[in-house]
């Protein structure tokens, strides 16, 4: 397996399930701070801010600032600012995504007379946030979604995803969204500019191969699979484009490096 210079991971599956630590994680992430190589945590989750994703992964006891996380919104924001600059947003999420477009100038408005729309993972949604939503979509505000996860891991089992919320404007207004998360090239585009590596040096690590492995293969970015959450083995070797490993967590990939094998 090649060494890398700097590390892209995928958080839930990988990092941590729920509240527990997935072997090999911790020790791989105290492995790459300790050999002084770059890793950014890449999260679909638009809802918490950089600061709030490293408070718990720090409180899960990885190192970890907000400088070694990116969301879906600050790539949403991002995206935005660079098309239209202070443009007006109408926004349905939370306090990650508000926080993103602020941080990039973008001016956040309620009323339907929106530049974009942009829906996120809101877990106080109404009827209202998405009716006006919807109008202002139908007015010819540029919809948006931070990622099409269709469900949300948790304690209680699968939630609904932003996804989900996503796909009842759709429905509503005939108009397909542009998502920026993964899979999508947005989110590993900003990525990429905050690691400051070339692709060829970079790798992306997730379990699930429909959102981490394919924002990879998508962005030109070689790809680690780890056997520890929902696409198993199997599953993803059968896939016409597989990920460049797979390893069963990342206990090996520490193993494959100290013993100098491929």
């Amino acid at each position: 397996m090649k060494k890398y210079k700097g590390y892209l991971l995928d958080l839930d599956g990988t990092m941590y399930a729920g509240t527990r630590v997935i072997e090999g994680a911790k020790e791989f992430i105290d492995y790459l701070y300790q050999n002084e190589l770059p890793y950014l945590f890449v999260t679909n989750n638009a809802s918490k801010t950089p600061d709030e994703v490293a408070a718990k992964l720090t409180g899960m006891g990885f190192p970890c600032t907000a400088q070694n996380v990116v969301t879906s919104a600050m790539a949403t924001a991002m995206y935005i600012a660079d098309e239209k600059p202070g443009a007006r947003v109408h926004c349905v999420g939370g306090k990650g995504i508000r926080q993103a477009l602020t941080d990039e100038g973008l001016e956040i408005v309620d009323d339907i007379e929106a530049d974009y729309v942009v829906i996120g993972l809101d877990v106080d949604i109404t009827y209202d946030k998405l009716a006006n939503a919807a109008l202002a979509i139908r007015n010819g505000a540029t919809f948006i979604s931070t990622n099409p996860d269709r469900t949300l891991p948790s304690e209680r089992g699968l939630l609904p995803g932003n996804g989900a919320l996503t796909s009842v404007l759709t429905v509503a207004t005939d108009v397909d969204p542009i998502f920026i998360g993964k899979p999508e090239v947005h989110i590993m585009n900003k990525a990429v500019e905050m690691i400051g590596l070339p692709k060829e040096d970079l790798v992306m690590i997730g379990d699930l191969y429909m959102t981490d492995i394919l924002s990879g293969i998508n962005s030109g970015i070689d790809t680690l699979h780890v056997q520890t959450g929902v696409s198993t083995y199997d599953a993803v070797m059968a896939e016409e484009v597989p990920p460049s490993y797979s390893v069963k967590n990342l206990n090996d990939v520490i193993k494959i490096y100290q013993e100098g094998t491929e």
